[in-house]
């Protein structure tokens, strides 16, 4: 979808101003958000790619005016709200219900080494690949109105297959509960200037890591 998320190489959100020594949270709330989204999805109720899109999806208004985690929390009170674990009353009241202990809690020993061990995603593929390294592709010019990965400067231009990085989930159904639907996925390079015109930083190139559906032959 084109949402407030899909900004790459637009003009006017001012200057990127990257803090020296910055911490991981500014406050402790923001360490709670993360905290509870994570343990949330270990739920298994909703997918990684459906938690991303809950964020894309919010207002213009919303997503622009929030910091980093306030706008993790606000997709997080709307994925619990989709999927019953919490009513709107209850949010709005900041109540619920005690819930009997969930059998895939952790004890607090196993929770760092749970997190450093990660969620694979790579999946086997029995096709063979529709594109190979150095070969030009385009990138389709699709603007679903569900959550994809292929940013929206890149849609209609020519790169080059830089990689075959094998199977992989694919975000686009995985972020709907239509399955992994898991494709190839491929890293592509395009030169700045094809994206952005002649205004482009000479000699800069763009690696974007595109699903095969997202590409068409050049």
């Amino acid at each position: 979808m084109n949402g407030p998320q899909d900004v790459g190489g637009m003009m006017g959100f001012g200057p990127v101003r990257p803090e020296a020594d910055e911490p991981a949270f500014h406050a402790p709330w923001e360490g709670r958000a993360l905290g509870l989204t994570l343990c949330a999805g270990a739920l298994g109720r909703w997918t990684l790619d459906e938690s991303r899109h809950a964020r894309e999806s919010l207002s213009p208004a919303i997503y622009y005016n929030a910091s980093y985690y306030e706008i993790w929390l606000r997709a997080l009170e709307a994925l619990l709200v989709k999927h019953g674990l919490v009513s709107a009353k209850e949010l709005a009241e900041g109540t619920s219900p005690e819930a009997p202990p969930h059998p895939k809690r952790l004890p607090p020993e196993r929770v760092e080494p749970a997190m450093k061990a990660g969620t694979p995603y790579d999946r086997p593929l029995a096709t063979t690949p529709r594109f190979r390294p150095g070969e030009k592709v385009r990138a389709r010019n699709i603007h679903p109105r569900g959550h994809t990965r292929l940013p929206r400067y890149v849609r209609g231009h020519v790169g080059v297959i830089e990689a075959d990085r094998g199977g992989f989930v694919l975000p686009d159904a995985s972020a709907h509960e239509l399955g992994e639907g898991a494709e190839r996925l491929y890293t592509v390079v395009f030169e700045a200037e094809t994206l952005w015109g002649p205004d482009a930083e000479p000699g800069t190139q763009i690696s974007v890591d595109a699903w095969e559906s997202y590409l068409e032959p050049a």
